[in-house]
């Protein structure tokens, strides 16, 4: 399984993954719908559980994906600005390249 953090991104995360209440924490990214053949994602930061694989990026942050779910295989999680300030999440190996 593969994951991509962008710079912005990682900067983000990086804040809120160092703060002391979240030490023993990993960025976990999920499904929050599918259909056909493509997803939704969420994420949220939780510890890993044994349905999950800790998975390392580029960017030194680890992300817990759901073992064996193929439309996590090479997420990407990005942090815009504009048009609205947020995180998207997408798959563009899956050829998601965002919410319709």
């Amino acid at each position: 399984m593969k994951c991509k953090i962008t710079r912005n991104a990682a900067n983000v995360l990086r804040r809120e993954l160092d703060k002391p209440e979240n030490a023993d924490q990993k960025l976990r990214v999920f499904i929050t719908h599918s259909h056909g053949d493509h997803a939704h994602y969420g994420m949220d930061l939780g510890v890993q559980t044994d349905k999950e694989e800790l998975v390392s990026t580029d960017k030194g942050i680890d992300v817990l994906l759901a073992k064996g779910e193929e439309l996590l295989d090479g997420v990407k999680v990005d942090y815009l600005y504009f048009p609205q300030e947020g995180f998207v999440i997408t798959n563009p190996t899956k050829g998601n390249h965002g919410d319709h």
